[in-house]
C-alpha cells in the first residue's frame, strides 16, 4: 500500500505519471532526509524545490538574519523580512510551501564539533555555503560518514556544480587539496554576483539531490560543471580520484574534523585572514586622528563604479587593479590609510605598497561598510 496519502497523490501527480519516478520515487522522496548547509543566495531556490518536490525531511543550517542587500537573490524572503532571522523565515516559508514535510533547524553555524554529529542524521548534504572553511568542513565530514555532497558555488557571473561521494568517486579535496590564498577569491559583498545566477545553481543542486534520491540520470559524480552566464555556456570537467588525498585516498591524514579556519588561514578569535595582525585603524580612531591632523590620507580602492554607490568625502581614488601602474603618484614618506568596502582589498594593496618601500600604511578596519554603519548619513551600505 502506498504511504502517499490523496492529497499528495494529487499534489505531486507530474511526477507520479512519469516512468522515471512513479509512485515508488515519490515515495522515497518522502522518506529522504536532506541537509542544506546555508539559506542564501544558493540555499533559496534548493530548498524551495527540495519542498515543492516532496522530500520528506529537509534540515536547515543557517546563523544569519536577512538584510536588505540578501533580496536581490535570496528569493526565500521578502522585504518585511529583513532584521529576522533566515532559520525562522525559512522555515515558516517552506512549511507554507509544503505543509507535508518536515522542516528541521540547525540554528547556527556548523562547526567541526558539531557537524558530524548534524550529517549523520540525513542521507544527502547540499552544500550551499559561501566560504571555504565551511567547503572543506562539509567535504570532510561527508567522506568519514559515507554521505554524499552535492555542492555548488558562484562569483559575478560564474558557477560551479558538481557530486563529491567517496564512496565512488572522488571528494572536494581531490579537486582542491589546498584553499586559496586568505584574500586572493573576493567576497560576493566585494566582487558581486549576478541576482539570478544562484538562482540557476541552486535549482541545479536539487536536481542532482533529486537524482541521487530517486537513483536515475547520470550525477555529476567527477565532473565539476562550470556556468557562465554572459556567454550562457555549460561544461563539464572530469577528474578523478587522487591517491594522495588528506581525507579520502589511499593513506589518509584527516580522520576526524580539523581546525577549518586555521587550515583556510582565518583566525579564529578576530574572523580575520591571516594578515589579521596588519596594522589597523577603525572608523572612530581615524576621525579622531584626521580632527588632530594626523590621519594622512585616505585612499578609496575600490572600483569606479563603487564610488557612484557610496564614497567617503576627501578620499582620493586609486582602484586596486590600477595600483601598480599609479605607484609613482603616492610618496612613500607620507602616512596612508588604506580603505575599499569591508577590507580585502585593502590587505592586499598594504602588501603591494610594503613591498614598494611604503611604511607608514594602515587599514581602515571594515572599510566603507564600517564607515556607513557607525552613522555618516552621506554614505550608502551596500
Amino acid at each position: 500500500m502506498s504511504t502517499l496519502s490523496r492529497d499528495e497523490i494529487l499534489r505531486y501527480s507530474r511526477h507520479l505519471v512519469m516512468p522515471e519516478i512513479t509512485l515508488a520515487g515519490q515515495e522515497r522522496l518522502k522518506a529522504a532526509r536532506v541537509l542544506c548547509v546555508g539559506a542564501g543566495g544558493l540555499g533559496s531556490p534548493l530548498l524551495l524545490y527540495l519542498a515543492a518536490a516532496g522530500v520528506g525531511t529537509i534540515g536547515v543550517v543557517e546563523y544569519d538574519k536577512v538584510d536588505l542587500s540578501n533580496i536581490q537573490r535570496q528569493i526565500l524572503y521578502a522585504t518585511s523580512d529583513v532584521g529576522r532571522p533566515k532559520i525562522e523565515v525559512a522555515g515558516s516559508r517552506l512549511g507554507a510551501l509544503n505543509p507535508g514535510i518536515r522542516i528541521v533547524p540547525h540554528a547556527g553555524k556548523l562547526t567541526a564539533a558539531n557537524a558530524a554529529g548534524i550529517i549523520r542524521d540525513y542521507d544527502i548534504v547540499a552544500d550551499a555555503s559561501d566560504n571555504f572553511p565551511t567547503r572543506y568542513l562539509v567535504n570532510d565530514v561527508c567522506v568519514l560518514t559515507g554521505t554524499p555532497d552535492v555542492y555548488a558555488s558562484v562569483f559575478r557571473f560564474e558557477g560551479q556544480l558538481s557530486v563529491f561521494d567517496a564512496r565512488r568517486g572522488p571528494c572536494y579535496r581531490c579537486l582542491f587539496p589546498e584553499p586559496p590564498p586568505p584574500g586572493l577569491v573576493p567576497a560576493c559583498a566585494d566582487g558581486g554576483v549576478l541576482g539570478v545566477l544562484p538562482g540557476i545553481l541552486g535549482t541545479l543542486q536539487a536536481l542532482e539531490v533529486i537524482k541521487l534520491i530517486l537513483g536515475i540520470g547520470e550525477p555529476l559524480v567527477g565532473r565539476l560543471l562550470l556556468v557562465e552566464a554572459l556567454a550562457t555556456s555549460f561544461r563539464d570537467i572530469r577528474f578523478g580520484k587522487s591517491a594522495g588525498c588528506a581525507v579520502c585516498g589511499a593513506t589518509p591524514t584527516v580522520t576526524a574534523p580539523v581546525d577549518y579556519e586555521a587550515f583556510c588561514g582565518i583566525d579564529t578569535a578576530t574572523g580575520r585572514s591571516a594578515a589579521h595582525d596588519l596594522p589597523r585603524v577603525s572608523v572612530t580612531q581615524f576621525l579622531v586622528r584626521q580632527r588632530a591632523g594626523e590621519a594622512g590620507e585616505l585612499v578609496d580602492l575600490r572600483d569606479t563604479p563603487e564610488l557612484a554607490i557610496a564614497a567617503i568625502p576627501g578620499a582620493r581614488s586609486l582602484p586596486l587593479a590600477d595600483l601598480p601602474a599609479r605607484l609613482h603618484e603616492l610618496d612613500s614618506a607620507r602616512h596612508y590609510t588604506l580603505c575599499c568596502h569591508r577590507g580585502e582589498r585593502s590587505v592586499e594593496a598594504f602588501y603591494l605598497l610594503w613591498k614598494a618601500g611604503f611604511r607608514r600604511l594602515d587599514i581602515l578596519d571594515g572599510g566603507i561598510d564600517a564607515w556607513a554603519e557607525q552613522g555618516d548619513g552621506r554614505v550608502a551600505r551596500y
